[in-house]
């Protein structure tokens, strides 16, 4: 049975807002404060799994692709159409501002939660949690982005024998990512990721946007094109 554009839609909406529920939750929610919190060990681990998760869940549907760098990147890699990729982008962005909003709607039922503390919004220079460039931010953000989309290109390959573990090997690679970059930037590697919650906390997140949507978009094009130019066609 053939699946539906209302199906991919609802299932590429739902498995954004999971992301970012789960993975900016843990920073919010469960804390970077390994002595009281999960730490930034497990804030990685709770964006890994929570694309495993989606991966398994909603794969079957619409790809799980959760991303609009990983929608862009595959209609380089001429894997996807670009009017289906506009469809799956609108619902990756409504679902990361709903997971914001859900992810506020429990933050704030704290005593002293405020959206000053923020939503886990990505950022550079004031807005970093370590205090990165700019420079190195768009750096960090291009080349995370290239490294996770060929992990992606390769363990869904038509070519990889071990494709039923295409789930585990992106989420794990994922959290390779937020392991190294959580530090510059809060990691984004996904433009919806980062409009979600920077809608809702204002201020220097959305100033700092442009960047979470850029580099992210030109990490994947230029994986999509290397995979096809270099590797796909060996």
């Amino acid at each position: 049975m053939e699946t539906t554009t209302f199906s991919k839609f609802s299932a590429e909406f739902f498995g954004t807002l999971v992301l970012v529920l789960m993975g900016c939750g843990s920073a919010v929610i469960a804390g970077a404060d390994g002595t009281s919190g999960v730490g930034l060990l497990g804030i990685s681990f709770a964006f890994g799994l929570s694309v495993v998760a989606m991966a398994y869940a909603i794969g079957h549907i619409s790809g799980c692709h959760i991303n609009p760098a990983i929608s862009i990147g595959m209609v380089v890699a001429g894997r996807m159409k670009a009017g289906e990729a506009v469809i799956y982008i609108i619902a990756q962005v409504l679902g990361a501002i709903a997971g914001a909003g859900i992810l506020y709607l429990i933050a704030s039922g704290k005593d002293g939660y405020s959206l000053a503390g923020g939503l886990g919004q990505n950022g550079y220079e004031a807005g970093s949690p370590g205090h990165y460039s700019l420079v190195a931010g768009f750096v960090a953000e291009t080349v995370f982005t290239f490294i996770f989309l060929m992990v992606i290109f390769g363990s869904t390959s038509t070519k990889n024998i071990n494709g039923g573990f295409a789930g585990l090997a992106i989420g794990l690679s994922l959290v390779l990512i937020h392991i190294v970059g959580i530090k510059v930037t809060g990691v984004s590697v996904n433009p919806a990721r980062s409009i979600g919650p920077a809608l809702l906390v204002g201020g220097t997140a959305i100033s700092q946007l442009w960047l979470f949507i850029a580099a992210p978009i030109l990490g994947s094009i230029l994986s999509a094109i290397v995979w096809r130019v270099m590797l796909e066609k060996n």
